[in-house]
């Protein structure tokens, strides 16, 4: 899929405009809800800073100000037609490029970018080694791997867990997980059990979790395949009814889990990166997602509209010429939907870092699947 320019607010034809590169996962593979949240986000952002004058209008309304763009275009989740988009992306005269949540993508985006001098702002992907090596021109909204899922750990080690089954499949991000969750648990007496996804069936995984005695399971898989009936085999096994069922990654998060799972998907902890309470920013843009939306809007919904939020601010203030914009990350202190985003330098990560956002462990509710409970939360 891609679009000439925004769905939303002010768009002109002769090249006046300031455009925006948005990466994003639209079909299979890759995740779509996720990527249909993103998308909301960002275009909602886009259409709300043209209402108010678009890029060097200071009045709602005002003519002199520059039309912001939104130029989309699909993964898919493959990294091969990312770097392809960004390529064709940058001969599109983009200012900059945002967007992306899966992390194996959008490290061959940064890659791409940075080497053709492109500011990309990453909006969901986490993996902590987003670049090979240290760049001026990435920056990240959403939390560094090592960050939440180290949170998650401690969740896990305070409700008691010191043998933690991991189902995995083979990932550069799945494996960046386990050995957070490995170091993080070793060090308070904790042991990480890996099972291999792609030799075990569900049926197996079960019988390994008894013969290893693991007081927790975490889905490190893709959703629906193979977590699905990875959880309804677990939930229908009467061996295993004390044992915890979580997913770092996010996976209940979206409608389609609870859709797919019903109760089954229901007190399965996974992170989320929104506060316990929105501020009046954040309540307002809730409310106009879920009506774009048609339905309650993920955190990935929120880092798409920030995403833009910051852009537009940097754009404004430093102009629009691309190095400039890739000079300016530390100089952004600007009011996001999630608290104040402000980037630096954090130890071990190669790109300018929003550090952090808030991060949650929630589940959903067993007494309605519909509804999150918060269960612990991370340091700022």
């Amino acid at each position: 899929m891609s679009t000439p320019f925004s769905k939303s607010g002010a768009a002109r034809t002769d090249g006046s405009s300031v455009r925006i590169g948005a990466l994003v996962p639209l079909t299979p593979p890759g995740w779509v809800e996720a990527g249909r949240h993103l998308l909301a986000g960002l275009e909602l952002a886009v259409r709300e800073v043209n209402d108010a004058g678009g890029i060097g209008g200071t009045v709602a309304g005002a003519s002199g100000g520059r039309p912001l763009e939104l130029v989309v275009r699909d993964t898919a989740a493959d990294p091969r037609r990312a770097a392809a988009a960004v390529e064709e992306l940058a001969g599109l005269g983009v200012a900059a490029l945002a967007g992306e949540y899966h992390s194996v993508v959008a490290r061959a985006a940064a890659a791409g970018a940075d080497a053709l001098g492109l500011p990309y702002l990453c909006s969901s992907a986490v993996l902590d080694a987003l670049t090979d090596e240290p760049t001026e021109r990435v920056a990240r909204l959403a939390p560094a791997q090592s960050h939440g899922w180290r949170i998650y750990a401690d969740f896990l080690l305070a409700a008691g867990h010191r043998r933690v089954a991991v189902a995995a499949q083979p990932s550069v991000y799945w494996a960046s997980g386990t050995r957070v969750l490995r170091d993080r648990l070793a060090a308070r007496g904790g042991t990480v059990v890996p099972l291999d996804m792609g030799e075990l069936t569900p049926a197996a995984v079960c019988d390994a979790l008894v013969d290893r005695q693991a007081t927790a399971l975490l889905l490190l898989v893709g959703h629906p395949e193979p977590a699905v009936p990875l959880v309804r085999a677990v939930r229908r096994d009467r061996r295993l009814a004390e044992i915890l069922i979580g997913a770092p990654a996010g996976q209940p998060e979206f409608g389609s889990w609870a859709t797919a799972l019903g109760e089954d998907g229901a007190a399965i902890p996974f992170l989320r990166y929104l506060p316990e309470r929105l501020g009046p920013l954040g309540d307002r843009v809730g409310a106009a997602l879920r009506e774009r939306l048609g339905e309650a809007p993920s955190f990935v919904a929120f880092e798409g509209y920030d995403t833009v939020t910051v852009l537009a601010d940097l754009l404004r203030s430093h102009g629009t010429d691309r190095a400039g914009v890739a000079r300016s990350w530390p100089r952004v202190d600007v009011e996001g939907t999630r608290g104040r985003i402000r980037f630096s330098r954090t130890p071990g990560i190669g790109v300018w870092q929003w550090a952090w956002p808030p991060v949650q462990v929630v589940d959903r509710d067993p007494a309605g699947p519909e509804r999150f409970r918060v269960l612990h939360t991370g340091p700022a």
